[in-house]
C-alpha cells in the first residue's frame, strides 16, 4: 500500500512529483531546495543558511508523515560546490544526530540555483 504526503509546512512540489510517498513503513521524501514554504522563495545566502532550510524542510515532511529525522535510515545530499562539504556537515550534524547512511555528491546544477538539496528515507514506526 502506498500513499502520498503533502505539507504547508514545506514547499510545494515545483513538478509532477509529490513532497513524499509512504509504501508500508517507509518514507521516501524528494529532494528539498531551500525554498521557505510560506513565500515560495529561496533562502538567500551561503550553504549553511541553505542547509537549515533544505533540512527544515525535509523535517516538516517527514512530520507530517509521522517520521522524524530519528527515523531517517538514508539520505541523499546534493551539493552544488564540494568545497561546501564541511560547512554542511555542520548545519546536517545538528539534525541527523543518530547518522544515519548518506550519500553526498557534488552536482553541476540544481533546481533554481539552489547551492544544496536533501532527501531522505525513513522508517516508519521504529
Amino acid at each position: 500500500m502506498k500513499k502520498t504526503v503533502s505539507t504547508k509546512k514545506a514547499p510545494e512540489a515545483i513538478g509532477p512529483y509529490s513532497q513524499a510517498v509512504v509504501a508500508g513503513n517507509l518514507v521516501f521524501t524528494s529532494g528539498q531546495i531551500p525554498i521557505v514554504p510560506e513565500t515560495g522563495t529561496m533562502v538567500q545566502g551561503d550553504i549553511s543558511a541553505q542547509a537549515e532550510q533544505s533540512i527544515q524542510n525535509v523535517g516538516e515532511i517527514l512530520k507530517a508523515a509521522g517520521a522524524g529525522f530519528g527515523d531517517v535510515v538514508k539520505t541523499t545530499c546534493f551539493l552544488k560546490d564540494m568545497n561546501d562539504f564541511a560547512a554542511f556537515n555542520a548545519v546536517y550534524a545538528k539534525y541527523f544526530t543518530d547518522k544515519p547512511a548518506r550519500s553526498c555528491v557534488a552536482v553541476r546544477e540544481l533546481p533554481k540555483g539552489a547551492l544544496v538539496e536533501v532527501e531522505a528515507v525513513a522508517v516508519l514506526g521504529e
